[in-house]
């Protein structure tokens, strides 16, 4: 069981949070484990819900639900990843606007720019 207080604009609301683990009854162990669990809904869940709005899907077939949960991270991920200094919604904008934006988004590599260089020089010189 997990305990919070949060306040926020002057109010302060208690929550209780139960859990199912099989992990030792250690405080310090369950923390760390509940911690994590909230760091992963914090970083990833809302980041989906602002950026794709996940929570207002009206999808309710659950292969195509999945689906589209799998196309999302793959897309969230990939705009993460892009060094543009933009956040990821106006990411999204940009290549939807942008097709050069978008091919890059979607073909590029965008943690070896040295590779892209080489391979380029490469097919300059076999053409």
């Amino acid at each position: 069981m997990v305990e919070s207080t949060r306040e926020l604009n002057g109010t302060a609301t208690q929550e209780t949070r139960f859990y199912i683990v099989s992990i030792g009854p250690e405080a310090e162990t369950f923390a760390c484990a509940a911690r994590s669990h909230w760091t992963v809904e914090n970083q990833l869940h809302w980041s989906l819900d602002v950026a794709f709005r996940e929570d207002d899907s009206r999808v309710r077939e659950p292969v195509a639900r999945e689906n589209l949960a799998v196309l999302r991270h793959i897309a969230l991920n990939r705009l993460k990843n892009d060094p543009t200094k933009l956040g990821i919604q106006n990411k999204r904008l940009k290549a939807g606007w942008d097709e050069r934006y978008l091919a890059k988004l979607l073909f590029e590599d965008p943690e070896s720019p040295s590779k892209r260089k080489a391979s380029a020089s490469a097919n300059i010189r076999a053409g």
